[in-house]
C-alpha cells in the first residue's frame, strides 16, 4: 500500500475535532509500535474468527496477546489481573483506528463490539512499526487540516523557538477544551506530545521533551514505546570482544522480548506473504526443490550478528529445508553462513523486491527500497548502497557483485 492509496482513504473522511467533537482520536498510548502491535494482535485474532467482529477483551484477553504483552511490557498476566493500565494499551488504539475509520465500533451493552472496514489497511499497520509511522503522520495531518489548526503547527516548524512553542501548545489545549470532553491542561499537554513528535520526526525539526521544546531534533526512537537503542548498546562493547559475545554478557530486558516479538512478527508476515501470493514456494529458484515447501524462513543476515535488521523483511527469504539447513547453513549448523549461498539469497531477494515494488506481481506491496539499502549496508559493512538511486535494482546488483565475486 503507498501514501497515494492510504490519503485517498484519509482525504474521503472528514475528521474534523470540532465536528466530532472527538479528544481521543490519538491518545497516550497510541505510538507507532503500540499501534502496531495492537493491530497485529486484531489482525491474528480476527483470521481465527469467521465474522470477524471483536470487542476490546476480545484482543486483549487473546492467547496472542498475552503471550506477547506480558514478555514485551513485564506487565502481569491481563487474564489473571484487570488493570486500567490493560484497559489503555488496548483501547486507546483501537479508539484511534475507530476514528481513522478503519474499523467501525457500535456501543453493545457497556461497551463496544468493533468490525473491520478495511482490512487491507489495518494489514498495511500491523506489517511493522514504520508503516504505522507512516498511516500516523499522515493521519494527524489530516486530522488537524480537516480542524482547521495545521497552520499553528507549520508555524512552529518554521520558528522552532521557544514562544513559538509555547503558542502551539497554548492554543492546541485551548482547541481541545473549547471542542472536546476533555477539559484539563495536563491531560491536553499528555496528548499533545503524541499530535507533535510524529511530525516533527518526520520534517526533521525539534518537538516536546517533557513537556517543554526538545533541545534536538525528534527521531524515531523517542516516538516509540519500546525500543532498543542498538547504537548506544554496541558502543560501550569492549574493543577486544566481538558482538556476539559482548550480547551474551548483557541481561534479557524487556526490548530483547520486543526484538523477538518483531523477528516472529516479520518471519509470520513473510511466510503467509508467500503462502498466499507465491504458492508457498521457495524464494530462490532450484529445480532440484521446485516442487518442495518454503517452509523455512531464513535470515539473510545472520539475526545474532546483526540484530538492528533481524526483523526487516528485506533480510529474510522463504527457503525449503533442505536449501535452508543443507545449503544456507551447511550440514544444519545454524551457527555458520555459507557465504556463497548468502550471495544468491541476495540475489534471489533482490528480484523478489523489485517484482514487489515495480507491481510484477498481483500483490500488495510490503517491501522497502530504502530499508533494503540499509539491510546491504549494515551486513556488508558499508554506505556505498545508499549511493545506489531509488528503484535502481541494477545498481545494487553490481555493488553486490564485488562484495561476493
Amino acid at each position: 500500500m503507498d501514501n497515494a492509496t492510504i490519503q485517498k482513504f484519509l482525504d474521503e473522511r472528514d475528521y474534523d475535532v470540532r465536528k466530532t467533537h472527538n479528544g481521543r482520536w490519538i491518545d497516550q498510548k497510541c505510538t507507532m509500535d503500540v499501534v502496531c502491535l495492537v493491530s497485529d494482535c486484531i489482525v491474528e485474532y480476527i483470521s481465527n474468527k469467521p465474522d470477524k467482529t471483536f470487542t476490546v477483551n476480545d484482543i486483549w484477553y487473546s492467547d496472542y496477546t498475552v503471550d506477547n504483552v506480558q514478555q514485551i511490557f513485564s506487565k502481569p498476566d491481563p487474564t489473571e489481573k484487570a488493570s486500567n493500565e490493560y484497559d489503555k494499551y488496548f483501547g486507546q488504539p483501537i479508539k484511534l483506528l475507530d476514528a481513522a475509520g478503519i474499523i467501525r465500533g457500535e456501543k453493545n451493552g457497556r461497551g463496544y463490539t468493533y468490525s473491520i472496514v478495511n482490512k487491507e489497511l489495518l494489514e498495511y499497520i500491523s506489517f511493522r512499526e514504520r508503516n504505522s509511522y507512516n498511516f500516523l503522520c499522515l493521519y494527524i495531518e489530516k486530522v488537524l487540516k480537516d480542524s482547521g489548526i495545521y497552520r499553528m503547527f507549520e508555524n512552529f516548524f518554521r520558528m522552532q523557538d521557544k514562544n513559538s512553542f509555547k503558542a502551539l501548545k497554548d492554543a492546541y489545549t485551548n482547541f481541545t477544551i473549547n471542542n472536546t470532553p476533555i477539559n484539563g491542561a495536563t491531560e491536553c499537554g499528555r496528548i499533545f506530545t503524541k499530535v507533535l513528535n510524529p511530525l516533527a520526526c518526520k520534517y526533521k525539526k525539534r518537538g516536546t521533551e517533557r513537556g517543554h521544546l526538545s533541545k534536538d531534533i525528534i527521531t524515531q526512537d523517542m516516538i516509540m514505546y519500546n525500543q532498543r537503542n542498538w547504537r548506544d548498546i554496541l558502543s560501550e562493547k569492549p574493543k577486544d570482544m566481538t558482538r556476539v559475545d559482548y550480547e551474551i554478557t548483557l541481561p534479557r530486558t524487556d526490548d530483547d522480548y520486543m526484538t523477538t516479538y518483531r523477528i516472529n512478527r516479520a518471519k509470520r508476515n513473510l511466510r503467509r506473504y508467500n503462502d498466499l501470493y507465491r504458492d508457498g514456494k521457495t524464494e530462490l529458484f532450484d529445480e532440484r526443490h521446485i516442487f518442495d515447501p518454503a517452509t523455512q524462513i531464513h535470515h539473510i543476515f545472520p539475526s545474532n550478528e546483526f540484530p538492528m535488521i533481524a526483523d526487516y523483511l528485506e533480510n529474510l527469504i522463504a527457503l525449503t529445508p533442505t536449501q535452508h539447513y543443507s545449503y544456507a547453513h551447511p550440514n544444519n549448523n545454524t551457527q555458520y553462513v555459507d557465504k556463497d549461498y548468502q550471495y544468491l539469497c541476495l540475489i534471489a531477494k533482490t528480484g523478489a523486491i523489485r517484482d514487489n515494488l515495480l507491481g510484477r506481481t498481483e500483490s500488495p506491496i510490503i517491501y522497502d527500497f530504502y530499508l533494503y539499502q540499509i539491510v546491504l549496508n549494515i551486513g556488508l559493512n558499508t554506505e556505498e548502497f545508499f549511493e545506489v538511486q531509488e528503484i535502481d535494482f541494477e545498481g545494487l546488483l553490481n555493488r553486490l557483485e564485488k562484495y561476493y565475486v
